[in-house]
């Protein structure tokens, strides 16, 4: 059977910045070949990936996650149905109700009236609400029960392109559950980091002239690093979720899209750290995902004569090359994708593109290789 795995390697320098945050403020780290280094978790660089899908796609083959399922259900009854949307909310309950997941009154609304929500996030597709919101429809106006298997088809089908990429888990009715397709690591820094402390004031515009104190003082933590980031995507898991080869080709190009070019937002407005991709490796292969994030177990020390992300990419292709000779693995396909002379190195590893012809190569290559009988 063909199989169809494709690897993400970024290399991405972000300047002073905290763009994702651990509870007490501080910028994320964990240890990696015995030194601290900056993390960024893979759900941060997955909202960011998300959010961006936003702006490439159709709000219609996207989904939503929330706990407001039932405001969303009821809305498209009230729409489809207007002579029913003084019932729409308990209609839109009873769907949900015999799909196996419960709602309850949200705690912060205190009027009688407050909306129910379900006890925790729901991610569902457009359509999904859509096709729910018509089964009780069509259940209040004959008079027939909702059955329950016709109910979880309806909520198991027409799975948007973030469900399909990111999966699903429904904690009440697992048979909803879908897999993810996409794995996102956590990005590490290839180097040791220590983070830094920005003290600043701000200062009253209408305070006195002669009053020479500030209105507030504060500290705000940072760091700066190069990255290393990696996410693959499962082509085959993700056509069975979707059921479509052109709609697997699509998720695919605007996933490459999204995740290259996206970035948390944590601290935008403080720091401006918003930079893109030094360096990009895009391997397609046969048998199985591989994370190349070995290559900076050791960490990376700048000598000045070879630039940081120059000495990240001669890390990079030695050791994917390595892996490759040491496990008989040949990609099907590789390309490269970098900006300027400092990550040339990259291109022995690959076909040189853009970020355009990266997205048309990949959706192409997903079509073909999906085209292909077992």
């Amino acid at each position: 059977m063909t199989r169809t795995i494709i690897d993400f390697h970024v290399l991405q320098t972000v300047p002073p910045s905290n763009i994702n945050r651990d509870d007490t403020g501080s910028p994320k780290t964990a240890l990696y070949g015995g030194v601290r280094r900056a993390r960024v978790s893979s759900q941060a660089w997955k909202r960011a990936t998300r959010k961006a899908f936003e702006e490439l796609l159709d709000d219609s083959v996207l989904g939503v996650r929330t706990k407001k399922i039932v405001e969303l259900i009821a809305a498209n009854i009230s729409q489809s149905a207007p002579d029913l949307a003084g019932k729409s909310d308990s209609l839109a309950e009873g769907v949900l109700a015999t799909a196996g997941i419960k709602v309850e009154k949200s705690k912060k609304g205190s009027e009688p009236e407050a909306s129910a929500e379900a006890t925790y996030l729901l991610f569902f597709s457009k359509r999904q609400i859509e096709n729910l919101a018509e089964l009780a429809i069509g259940a209040e106006r004959s008079g027939e029960k909702l059955e329950k298997s016709v109910v979880k088809k309806a909520a198991d089908t027409n799975h948007s392109i973030d469900i399909s990429l990111f999966g699903r888990m429904v904690a009440e009715a697992t048979d909803l559950k879908v897999d993810a397709s996409a794995q996102v690591a956590h990005a590490i820094s290839i180097h040791a980091v220590d983070n830094e402390y920005d003290y600043f004031t701000a200062i009253d515009d209408k305070a006195p002239e002669d009053n020479a104190g500030a209105g507030m003082i504060g500290t705000v933590e940072f760091n700066s690093s190069t990255l290393y980031r990696y996410a693959t995507v499962d082509v085959d898991a993700l056509n069975r979720n979707l059921g479509d080869t052109q709609a697997s080709a699509k998720a695919l190009g605007a996933f490459a899209r999204a995740f290259i070019t996206s970035m948390p937002t944590g601290k935008q407005n403080t720091f401006a750290n918003r930079t893109l991709p030094d360096g990009v490796v895009v391997t397609v292969r046969d048998s199985q995902p591989v994370n190349l994030v070995g290559a900076f177990e050791d960490p990376v020390l700048g000598d000045g004569s070879v630039t940081r992300i120059g000495q990240a990419s001669l890390r990079l292709v030695d050791y994917s090359r390595e892996i490759d000779r040491a496990y008989s693995q040949v990609p099907v396909a590789s390309f490269v994708l970098r900006v300027g002379s400092q990550a040339a190195a990259l291109d022995a590893l690959g076909q040189s593109v853009d970020i355009d012809g990266l997205v048309r190569s990949l959706e192409s290559l997903v079509t073909d290789r999906l085209q292909v009988k077992p």
